[in-house]
């Protein structure tokens, strides 16, 4: 049964309000998937701003031209002092950035406008960034919605939220699964391939794009072979091809592959990647999250997924490890420390890849994630607190 939603605020939100009330004036972005509340915590902030608003988007089926940028930035001025303008998906429009560029350096002495840009295609939004907007701008990331988050508004427990994951507009469809699988592939996933993705990357080969992405999905929480990827599609392509398809699912979002730590940056470009889904709605919409408690070994991955999501938002960096016969399922990177991470979810699990990565790697922490860490850890604890609790 669904539990009506309790809007929350956001950890981002709360960030962005504060850094827009200070005097320091810099653009801010905010960057992170589609439908988890981005636009939402930015209505939230307008609600309560003192001063005039101006909110637009460029998510249309015809993006708009650079001169529509131009053009709602002299309507915000023309408010007065003190206007906040939103531009929802700039990534679309063509040389936003540079005309972004200019705009902002005539207004930065007068510091009239807040200007906050949003964005679900990183890779597109962050070349724009770096290209013309160095010094000019600070970035927050909005994530997909943790078991706490879910819990507070949904009243969710852990295995609804392995079944379902963290995209709150589709929380009230999970009472008719096939709805909601509908709701999951056609309003979130689709969007993201054909306007966020083919819109702005060179996409030779559309087909083999999204039969590639539909196959990292098979595959979560596990490390599989660019050849094995490319074996069993349909269409012909190359190494090279799935490689950059899989980074443009990467920036969008969607998954997010793992590499192989070594301790040579050669070998973790070149091993077989671990794909992490970055969320298990993705990969349950694609087959049935009805059941799943009975299914130890889809469970185990799903799990392993959803912790492999939550390290990726925290650590600095993120690997895997093998040896032999020997693995870790994660090894994160927390500043000068390494975390060397099995997960447990019930299934008989060895623990030998823990000890030969250790006395490999004398400083790495070894920690395991059972059910207990593992929900803490989805909750948002940070992965110090965890050894600690």
């Amino acid at each position: 049964m669904f539990i009506p939603v309790m809007e929350i605020v956001r950890e981002f939100t709360a960030i962005l309000e504060k850094r827009l009330k200070e005097d320091l004036n810099f653009i801010q972005v905010v960057l992170g998937p589609r439908q988890v509340g981005k636009t939402t915590g930015l209505r939230q902030i307008a609600e309560k701003w003192s001063g005039p608003v101006q909110t637009v988007t460029a998510d249309a089926a015809a993006p708009p031209s650079a001169d529509w940028i131009e053009l709602n930035w002299k309507i915000a001025r023309s408010k007065g002092p003190g206007t906040l303008l939103i531009v929802d998906e700039v990534q679309k429009i063509p040389n936003w950035s540079q005309v972004v560029k200019r705009l902002f350096d005539e207004e930065r002495a007068l510091r009239h406008l807040k200007v906050v840009l949003l964005g679900s295609a990183s890779l597109s939004l962050q070349k724009g960034l770096a290209d013309s907007l160095a010094g000019r701008y600070e970035v927050l990331h909005a994530g997909h919605w943790n078991l706490a988050e879910c819990r507070r508004a949904f009243g969710w427990d852990l295995m609804r939220f392995l079944k379902f994951g963290g995209y709150p507009a589709a929380a009230e469809l999970t009472g008719d699964v096939d709805r909601w699988r509908d709701f999951i592939n056609h309003s979130i996933i689709e969007p993201v391939l054909s306007k966020d993705l083919l819109s702005f990357a060179v996409v030779n080969k559309p087909a083999l794009f999204r039969q590639t992405f539909l196959l990292s999905l098979a595959y979560p929480a596990m490390e599989v072979s660019l050849q094995k990827i490319l074996g069993q599609l349909q269409e012909s392509g190359n190494v090279s091809t799935i490689k950059h398809y899989l980074e443009l699912f990467e920036g969008a979002y969607l998954i997010k592959t793992l590499q192989k730590y070594s301790g040579s940056e050669i070998r973790k470009r070149g091993s077989s990647p671990k794909i992490v889904p970055l969320n298990t709605a993705l990969v349950n919409a694609q087959g049935t999250p009805e059941g799943l408690e009975h299914n130890p070994e889809q469970l185990g991955r799903i799990f392993e997924c959803a912790i492999g999501a939550e390290l990726h938002r925290q650590a600095d960096e993120l690997y895997y490890w093998r040896d032999g016969k020997e693995e870790v399922d994660f090894v994160a990177i927390c500043g000068d420390q390494v975390f060397a991470i099995e997960v447990k979810s019930g299934r008989i699990r060895r623990t030998g890849g823990l000890i030969k990565f250790t006395q490999r790697y004398p400083k790495a922490i070894p920690v395991v994630i059972d059910l207990e860490k593992g929900t803490r850890l989805l909750e948002g604890m940070a992965l110090e607190n965890i050894l600690r609790a």
